[in-house]
């Protein structure tokens, strides 16, 4: 599912030594054993979250902290890409694969000590998932051509799922965060659920199954996890995992804060963008680090415009001016925009020639479903105020701003994150051409989660640059961006029926790919949804950053993947 995205010498030389006479030593013999269980991993975020409840939460900063606490019945091996059992320790498929039987595993506590069942389950999809007074972005997935799945218990550790229709990504959906009924049935009973675990709870009060428990939150500062004590999980030799003690993420301004504080020891992890990659890789050695490069991001940055038509119930006006709804509606306007892009540039300049151009909405790094033949939309100035003139967009009284054939100059509001540097400058970018074209762009950096607002809640913008993490290496899990009536459809969200006719189509592609199992057909169904995509231009994309981090060498299991990141198995990772 798709969200918003954020020595001192001489004692070196006698600890050589002493490492060196220590590991000669038979630690059988002399009954010793290593215990992996200690240390800190530090980490940072520059934005606080804004729900520490998974159901609602969809943006980075709230689900980087989501994602410590609760679990699915299935995972993705980061490594093999292959669902792996999780939660639910086997399956069984009938039905021509519209029957799922899960079997639990019996060993499993929240993190305050209750057993998991399958009432937990149950609970997640009919109360929460599907209940239409939740806005829940997983509905979208879970749901087709408006039918939901019939989630029944069987006994305390079996849980059924009978389906409308075949659903191709069942197992890697499952990858779901299963949430307590214990701590969360009274909310839902009560109406209250979605005012519950907001960031002004009690971090004891939110209890999953993950690894770790938040156990601190101070706003603007830090938020510290420590080791569940009820984990269930143990590592191949039977030692009781995770190995951390704890982990803590500093809440910085930006992403250049926390580029100095891992240079000054502060931080063990740090994303790396192209402009870092001169600034850091001549002092790995020095500083003990390594920088990992995995291709392509899976994560994007684009520029939206609001095509929301609907009325403001509030104020009974429209969401967005009529005149400016006229433009970015067109989509001979978002064709100039797409061609005023100078996406090497921004490679260039910003990513130190380390990036990707971007045209369609899957990143190369998903694999099989990429689509690399959709419309591509090269610099050209010239082009773009050809396809503007033929818009009838030009500039008629020789102000050097443009206007429509009403008169109306065009101008609008651009906004982005202000923790995001890179988008901050992407936006300096796109806006210097913008204005070349003649139009006038009012350029606006405000906090993430006010952002995110805007595009869920008020709908009180006009264009916005920003990002999503991408779904993952099945197209289906970007339901909730492509379907006409998903919750993150931010151009124009929550819609009755579609609005177009390209959305009508692929809002059948998703009806029709989710149901088919034989790969290769569904492939052709999700290179047509990327093909209309970069045609019809909802979103236009940029550039794709190269996936690079830093990470201090004194980890071990380390073993970060594009599609896991850095610490896809951190239950696993030790202080070396």
């Amino acid at each position: 599912m798709a969200n918003f995205y954020f020595r001192r010498k001489s004692f070196t030389s006698v600890f050589s030594l002493l490492l060196i006479f220590f590991s000669s030593l038979s630690y059988p013999t002399m009954g010793w054993a290593m215990d992996r269980h200690r240390g800190i991993l530090v980490l940072s975020s520059t934005s606080d979250p804004k729900s520490f409840n998974d159901i609602l939460a969809q943006e980075t900063s709230s689900t980087m902290v989501t994602s410590n606490i609760f679990e699915g019945l299935t995972m993705v091996n980061a490594q093999t890409l292959q669902v792996e059992p999780l939660l639910a320790q086997s399956w069984d498929v009938q039905d021509d694969g519209k029957t799922w039987i899960f079997h639990l595993r019996d060993d499993v506590k929240f993190n305050d000590g209750h057993p998991f069942t399958a009432d937990d389950v149950v609970f997640t999809f009919n109360q929460l998932i599907y209940n239409e007074k939740i806005p829940s972005s997983a509905r979208d997935i879970f749901s087709i051509q408006g039918k939901v799945f019939d989630v029944k218990k069987i006994d305390d550790h079996t849980v059924r799922f009978q389906l409308p229709v075949r659903f191709a990504p069942f197992l890697r959906s499952m990858t779901q965060p299963i949430l307590p009924k214990h701590k969360l049935q009274s909310a839902v009973d009560d109406g209250k659920f979605n005012f519950t675990w907001g960031i002004d709870t009690a971090p004891q009060e939110i209890v999953g199954t993950g690894a770790f428990r938040l156990t601190e939150y101070s706003p603007g500062e830090r938020l510290v996890f420590e080791r569940n004590p009820y984990y269930w999980k143990k590592s191949k030799e039977g030692e009781s995992l995770p190995y951390l003690d704890k982990i803590i993420y500093v809440i910085v301004q930006n992403q250049d804060v926390a580029i100095l504080k891992f240079l000054e020891g502060d931080l063990d992890f740090v994303g790396v963008r192209g402009s870092d990659y001169p600034l850091l890789k001549p002092v790995e050695e020095q500083k003990n680090f390594r920088i990992y490069e995995t291709g392509p991001d899976f994560g994007s940055n684009f520029i939206v415009f609001n095509q929301n038509s609907s009325i403001n119930p509030k104020t009974a006006k429209p969401f967005v001016d009529p005149v400016k709804l006229r433009w970015f509606s067109n989509v001979q306007f978002r064709k100039a925009v797409a061609h005023s892009i100078d996406r090497q540039k921004i490679i260039e300049i910003l990513n130190n020639g380390l990036g990707y151009p971007q045209f369609g909405p899957l990143s190369p790094s998903i694999g099989f479903f990429y689509n690399p033949r959709v419309e591509e939309y090269a610099y050209d100035l010239k082009r773009a105020k050809d396809i503007l003139n033929q818009a009838g967009l030009q500039d008629r009284d020789g102000d050097g701003t443009i206007e429509d054939p009403e008169g109306n100059k065009i101008e609008f509001n651009l906004f982005t994150n202000s923790g995001s540097q890179e988008r901050v400058q992407i936006a300096a970018i796109v806006r210097y051409d913008l204005q070349k074209l003649g139009m006038k762009v009012n350029f606006l950096a405000i906090e993430f989660n006010s952002l995110v607002g805007k595009l869920t809640s008020s709908f009180d913008w006009d264009a916005v640059i920003l990002g999503l993490t991408g779904g993952g290496v099945d197209p289906h899990f970007g339901k909730n961006v492509w379907h006409s009536s998903g919750q993150l459809h931010m151009w124009y969200p929550h819609q009755e029926a579609p609005a177009t006719n390209w959305e009508t189509r692929v809002d059948e592609i998703f009806n029709l790919g989710v149901q088919e199992l034989d790969d290769n057909k569904r492939k052709i169904l999700y290179d047509e949804y990327q093909k209309i995509v970069a045609d019809q231009l909802p979103l236009i994309y940029t550039v794709l950053d190269s996936n690079m981090f830093a990470i201090r060498n004194k980890f071990g299991n380390l073993r970060p993947t594009s599609y896991g990141g850095a610490f896809h198995n951190i239950e696993e990772i030790y202080l070396k």
